[in-house]
């Protein structure tokens, strides 16, 4: 009686808090004045959605719970749209859109000045673009202005295409090296005969290749239109303000003229099953089924995802148990495809080299195909999946920036408001449907697997027409609850007069609670134990151990640990992780019991074995994993065994051959403790149930080792290029290395920052490397440079990186090389130094708000023994800077004659010539 009406007490003080929180940015709907030609459509948990006369409609959803604006435009349109030679067009369009418009001629370097994240992203029935930045009037009206002019008044210049062709191009190559990337390719090719999901969003070589600009642009007219787009304006925002720029920006756009054309091309019943062969270099196996389903708002779609996630999931599906426990396979997986029009389900296995593809293929149909006759679904399988799909959802709808950009799905099956009423059809499902729609579709006539077999019996799969979003939304009665967080400033002095420092013994720790949407909260740990001798040889050995944490203790088995998880709602890994309040003392004790009470299963030891063989044989052949292995190993300058060694690919992998479940048990009881380390704790949670948890659990678990701190020191290295042939991979990687004698605090840390964010740091599409590859050259899709600063030790490290085609690898190395000159030759401009510190400060600023990236910071400070101070004082070196420091601060220590440089690459292609 008294945990109810605490409970309640709770929730009444809570939503008190809430209510006045919301309302300083969010008014009710009604309370707006609407300008003449908009329309109020509707209004689903104080989220607004409203028409202008010309079609265009946009969604607001207030919530100041983080000082961000997040601007998403949904275009109907995607791959699904493409015509015969313009397959790709859909994603070309969205690369191109970000090369400027009337108005907004370069936008890219707009977006690193003013600290924008962004991105577009293109599938098969839509099209988005997104961008996130610091809730600022002027950051909010210039994004839809942007948006606007993007719409109407885009270039879609030849010359651009010119140079963004070979970067798209670049990444269908880099598409090209990934087998599974390849093996969706050709499984969506037997999936359709006609319609375009069997024809991949990227597009064919040829097409990216060839299409024609008028082409282009036509498409471009036809589809970014007012009529045919939804924008999503979400975070903290002032609601009539907002309407009134939107309608400003986009109210004077005409109602088009023209009618998009109906699509009316249908796929027939599957009248066999299908089987496909991929041949190319490689270290480990596929197995992938896939079964045509009807659309994503036909009643049996839900009911199929859950049957997907039965079957898929790791560690309680029914494959992995099928598979992965018997040893057939090292991993599987589900992946159901949401379509507005009829789709398909894949699931998926992992093979080591040489095991049996056929005793997995038959062992995996049985399973899949009828099993949920033989064994019906139970009510725990059922009620799993669906509590992590509740999860999912009150998870993106707490986050405004996750909630506007997850729309753009609903919005291109109808209607942004089948979010709602998927989370609410998830309490429907029963078993029993569950069973029937996999009855339905799961056969081996609507099967593509990978062979083709006549059959005089055909067992037909009959795809029914799903129902409109009008039909589903008729009846339809949201609730109106509103969950929101406080308003919270994430200054560097507001971080650190809301954090309570703790310290308990060798135990540091940092809380900050705060009240957040959904009550979220994030941890981080660290812990700290062993010295030089006690932890040499042990590297494989220790990540092995702490992954076997998870697979069982003394009270409970993998699954027991994966439900318990499930149940208290906890995402990310071991030591990074996020919960709820209410969920937060018990999930600290789950992780304390994890870490003190592993039992290490040696049958779970055996699986996390073979797991690891696979992934690391899977990256023999892969030009990033090599040329990154290379780089390390030419910097190591430790002896074998000693902590801080390299160990190459071929040595990990013999490692992990020869530990011992004897060698991991060892490791645990001699070294593993959790009373020595840092702790941060950030977001909704009560303090002093906390913090009796950390003293009680945490704080008493010591290391039975002796602990010394051991950290890599500056060590000259001598320069090189190098130069590894990987024999018919489509892409290569370029990679180098500088090692500095630096650390943050040092005087020249600030400028070198800078200089490296202007060259190749930003992560906006605009910088030296940027503009100078991808931007001018048009040879590579991914390119950039980072900086890590050492704090503690004189130990900096300087690293670029470019994806290429092997045949443009000596273009993009001589392009590098050149612009590494001009920067040291030239320096950098009064603008290019004026953007950067401002990119930064607002990146720094979004970084703040995010409760996971606080709680990460804080370990740091905490080891350090610093706080927020140091990062305000690091900003305001920054602001204090003059472009000459910048520029001198690159040419003293980025220095091109001392790198490192690998390329990894096909030889044969003219690499490295």
């Amino acid at each position: 009686m008294n945990q109810l009406w605490n409970a309640l007490a709770r929730a009444l003080v809570w939503l008190a808090f809430a209510s006045l929180a919301f309302a300083a940015q969010a008014r009710p709907a009604a309370a707006l004045k609407l300008p003449p030609g908009v329309e109020r459509v509707t209004t689903v948990e104080g989220i607004s959605e409203y028409r202008l006369n010309n079609g265009f409609r946009f969604i607001l959803f207030a919530d100041g719970g983080k000082p961000t604006v997040t601007v998403n435009l949904t275009y109907l349109v995607g791959s699904r749209h493409e015509n015969y030679g313009e397959t790709g067009m859909a994603h070309l369009l969205e690369h191109m859109i970000f090369k400027g418009s009337k108005n907004f001629p370069d936008p890219t370097r707009e977006f690193r000045a003013r600290g924008f994240e962004i991105n577009g992203t293109t599938w098969f029935d839509r099209t988005n673009y997104y961008l996130t930045f610091p809730a600022k009037d002027d950051n909010l009206r210039w994004a839809l202005a942007w948006q606007a002019d993007a719409m109407l008044n885009s270039f879609i210049a030849r010359g651009d295409l010119d140079t963004e062709m070979s970067v798209v191009r670049n990444e269908f190559e880099m598409g090209e090296n990934e087998p599974a990337s390849v093996m969706f390719k050709r499984m969506q090719a037997l999936l359709f005969d006609w319609h375009n999901y069997g024809k991949s969003t990227i597009g064919a070589r040829s097409d990216i290749e060839q299409v024609k600009i008028e082409n282009l642009q036509a498409f471009y007219r036809k589809f970014y239109q007012p009529d045919n787009a939804v924008l999503v304006v979400a975070g903290k925002i002032d609601e009539q303000r907002t309407l009134d720029w939107i309608v400003a920006s986009f109210g004077r756009m005409a109602k088009p003229a023209r009618k998009l054309p109906a699509a009316w091309t249908s796929e027939p019943t599957a009248d066999g099953e299908r089987q496909f062969v991929v041949r190319r270099k490689g270290e480990v196996q596929l197995l992938t089924l896939a079964y045509r389903t009807p659309a994503s708002l036909h009643p049996d779609a839900d009911a199929l995802a859950m049957a997907s996630e039965i079957l898929g999931d790791t560690p309680n599906g029914r494959l992995y148990q099928a598979l992965v426990l018997s040893g057939l396979a090292t991993q599987v997986y589900a992946y159901p495809v949401e379509t507005r029009d009829p789709g398909f389900v894949v699931f998926g296995a992992v093979l080591n080299k040489g095991d049996s593809l056929e005793r997995a293929r038959e062992r995996m149909i049985e399973v899949i195909e009828g099993g949920f006759a033989r064994t019906a679904t139970t009510p725990s399988e059922l009620e799993r999946v669906v509590e992590q799909s509740r999860t999912s959802y009150e998870r993106a709808l707490a986050d405004p920036e996750t909630f506007a950009v997850t729309l753009s799905e609903y919005i291109a099956l109808g209607d942004w408001r089948l979010f709602f009423l998927a989370r609410e059809q998830l309490e429907r499902i029963t078993p029993e449907q569950v069973d029937v729609a996999a009855g339905k579709y799961f056969l081996r006539d609507n099967r593509v697997m990978g062979s083709f077999i006549p059959e005089d019996e055909p067992l037909r799969a009959i795809v029914p027409v799903a129902p409109s979003a009008a039909e589903l939304l008729a009846d339809f009665r949201p609730p109106q609850e509103i969950d929101a967080g406080e308003i919270f400033e994430p200054s560097p002095e507001n971080l650190n007069q809301r954090t309570l420092r703790r310290r308990y013994g060798d135990l540091k720790v940092a809380l900050l609670p705060k009240k957040n949407r959904g009550q979220i909260v994030n941890v981080a740990m660290r812990f700290r134990w062993g010295n030089e001798e006690t932890l040499r040889q042990r590297n494989l050995t220790g990540a092995l151990a702490i992954a076997m944490l998870g697979r069982g203790t003394n009270r409970l088995t993998r699954q027991q640990i994966a439900d318990a998880l499930t149940r208290l709602k906890v995402r990310g890994s071991l030591t990074r992780f996020e919960t709820t309040r209410d969920k937060l003392p018990e999930a600290l004790r789950l992780v304390f019991e994890l870490m003190h009470e592993a039992s290490f299963p040696p049958a779970e030891f055996e699986r996390l074995k073979r797991e690891y063989l696979t992934s690391l044989q899977g990256q023999i052949d892969n030009p990033e994993e090599l040329s990154r292995d290379q780089l390390n190993a030419h910097f190591n300058t430790y002896p074998r065994g000693d902590p801080r060694y390299h160990a190459r690919l071929a040595e990990r992998i013999e490692e992990v051959q020869r530990t011992t479940l004897a060698d991991v048990l060892a490791y645990h009881r001699e070294l593993i403790g959790t009373a020595r380390g840092e702790m941060a704790i950030v977001g909704d949670f009560a303090v002093a149930p906390v913090e009796d948890e950390l003293r009680s659990l945490y704080a008493t678990y010591g290391s039975p080792s002796p602990y010394a701190r051991v950290e890599r020191e500056f060590r000259s290295v001598a320069p090189q290029r190098l130069v590894i042939d990987t024999t018919d991979k489509e892409s290569a990687v370029l990679r180098a290395r500088l090692d500095l004698a630096l650390r943050d605090a040092d005087p020249d840390a600030p400028a070198l920052y800078v200089a490296n964010y202007i060259f190749g740091g930003s992560s906006a599409l605009s910088n030296r490397l940027v503009d100078r590859l991808r931007q001018k050259e048009g040879i590579s899709y991914s390119t950039d440079s980072q900086l890590l600063l050492g704090s503690r030790q004189a130990l900096s490290t300087w690293t670029f990186s470019a994806m290429v085609a092997p045949q443009n690898a000596a273009l993009a190395e001589k392009a590098f090389r050149e612009e590494l000159l001009r920067a040291c030759r030239d320096g950098f401009t009064p603008e290019e130094v004026a953007e950067a510190k401002r990119g930064i400060l607002e990146s720094n600023a979004i970084a703040r708000s995010q409760d996971n990236a606080v709680a990460a910071r804080w370990l740091s400070y905490l080891d350090l023994e610093r706080d927020w101070q140091f990062a305000h004082d690091f900003e305001s070196r920054i602001a204090a800077l003059r472009p000459e420091q910048v520029g001198e601060a690159f040419c003293r220590h980025i220095d091109a004659e001392k790198m490192v440089l690998v390329i990894a690459g096909d030889t044969r292609k003219g690499l490295g010539k």
